[in-house]
């Protein structure tokens, strides 16, 4: 996969759909005018993001594409295949003898009349 954002950007622009939206928050008579808020779905996976931290649309959009293209690459790792394994001989030993113990416990609760 290419290293730089703009080729990433230029891969997946045709399966990006890109939606602007006024932004709340702080920033004044521009950010209440203006469509700063930057909704980027990708339409394959279904992944959406959006970005409103920033009064420029322009830099929420780059931001908003980091973020959708690390959910991306973070979806496409698979995790690795967990080998199964057998109990080994000690740790059944000690698993019997933890239940013995327990047992022992537990009948040491009961009234003297019920042994």
């Amino acid at each position: 996969m290419p290293k730089s954002l703009n080729e990433q950007k230029e891969l997946l622009a045709a399966e990006v759909e890109e939606s602007f939206f006024c932004a709340s928050g702080p920033g004044g008579q521009h950010r209440n005018r203006t469509e700063t808020g930057v909704r980027i779905k990708h339409i394959p996976t279904g992944i959406t993001v959006t970005a409103t931290e920033r009064r420029s649309q322009a830099q929420n959009r780059d931001e908003a594409w980091k973020r959708l293209l690390k959910r991306i690459a973070a979806q496409r790792v698979r995790p690795k295949k967990r080998i199964p394994t057998r109990p080994t001989r000690a740790s059944k030993a000690k698993r019997i003898d933890d239940k013995k113990r327990r047992g022992l416990t537990k009948k040491s609760r009961q009234n003297p009349t019920d042994n």
